[in-house]
């Protein structure tokens, strides 16, 4: 045994980047909705990224260690801190010591944090994902949430080890950490955050005031907003032109923008469903995609227009930005072993 769940909070899932090839079939690539932090949370303990996390949303959850263990904590701040009340730092490898209770109980900022463990977690194989699809029932642990009791498995590590003898030590002697940290692209609290997308193909069917509105007003998530999409509400509705013809349902993908008869905009996110009839009208920049993996419901965006070139621009330097994480991350751990 690696882990025990002894609450499992709001919602926790085992999740990894997802099922790749099997959206012809009607199936989700779905993962993790924060895909950088979950990234980085594995280089953290030295493993690959692809590796199975833990992923947990807002507040409540607790675990136990069964042994001891190399774990890192990504992407949003749930104040995470043992049963003795030592803060665990984020965005570092920590060392844990067998039986240290760890509890996310205060919510600070973001929405989710990624818990990965040296090794990776052990999850049910689907399709090549250890991802788990709630709504298809498979890959996680027996395709659904995680529950108090469930005990999460790591796989044995494999290659180099991290050198503890260099890390810094916690008063009680059971947790230890370097002192360096691989932070720094984190969702910022704000009380507007900006979204860069670009037009959809059918943003002419909007009216010329909701084109405008588009980019022009605050949009807040709604309660109702999940894994599979965020719907947004702001104090006036997007109009659609009367009298336009039905569309058939067409493929869509992650960060597609659709438009329902409500005038309410939904952004489809990771379990997102395969194709949509709705009218899409923008397209978010795959950049800022995990943007929303870290708001919850009332949080409030503004959208920006981008071109193509400029999201694809964007979306390479991020992945330099974090090929160079992946090696420093690499040197700092292993140095020239």
């Amino acid at each position: 045994m690696s882990l025990t769940m002894i609450k499992p909070g709001l919602f926790a899932t085992i999740q990894d980047l997802g099922r790749y090839g099997y959206q012809k079939y009607g199936v989700a690539i779905g993962g993790a909705m924060d895909e950088p932090a979950a990234r980085a949370a594995n280089w953290l303990v030295g493993n690959r990224d692809t590796e199975a996390v833990l992923e947990l949303t807002l507040t409540g959850a607790e675990l136990r260690a069964e042994r001891d263990l190399w774990i890192a904590l990504c992407g949003g701040d749930m104040g995470a801190q043992t049963g003795e009340g030592e803060v665990i730092p984020l965005w570092r490898p920590v060392w844990i010591a067998k039986g240290t209770h760890l509890a996310f109980r205060n919510y600070r900022t973001g929405c989710r944090t990624y818990v990965a463990v040296a090794g990776g977690l052990e999850g049910d194989i689907s399709m090549g994902s250890s991802s788990t699809y709630l709504r298809g029932g498979i890959g996680g642990l027996d395709g659904r949430t995680l529950r108090a009791g469930d005990v999460l498995e790591a796989k044995p590590i494999t290659g180099r080890t991290i050198a503890i003898d260099k890390l810094v030590t916690s008063p009680s002697g059971g947790l230890k950490w370097p002192l360096w940290h691989a932070g720094g692209f984190a969702v910022a609290p704000r009380e507007v955050h900006a979204v860069r997308i670009m037009p959809g193909e059918h943003q002419h069917r909007m009216t010329a005031e909701a084109q405008r509105g588009l980019y022009e007003r605050v949009f807040r998530i709604a309660p109702s907003s999940d894994r599979m999409g965020y719907r947004l509400h702001s104090d006036v509705s997007l109009k659609l032109i009367e009298g336009m013809p039905e569309l058939i349902s067409e493929p869509v993908v992650h960060g597609t923008i659709q438009l329902p008869p409500d005038g309410n905009p939904i952004v489809l996110l990771a379990e997102r469903q395969t194709t949509g009839g709705y009218p899409r009208i923008g397209q978010v920049a795959s950049v800022d995609i995990p943007v929303f993996a870290q708001l919850k419901p009332g949080d409030c965006i503004r959208f920006y227009p981008v071109t193509l070139q400029e999201a694809e621009e964007l979306k390479l330097e991020s992945e330099l930005d974090m090929d160079q994480l992946r090696t420093i991350i690499g040197l700092k751990l292993y140095g020239n072993k």
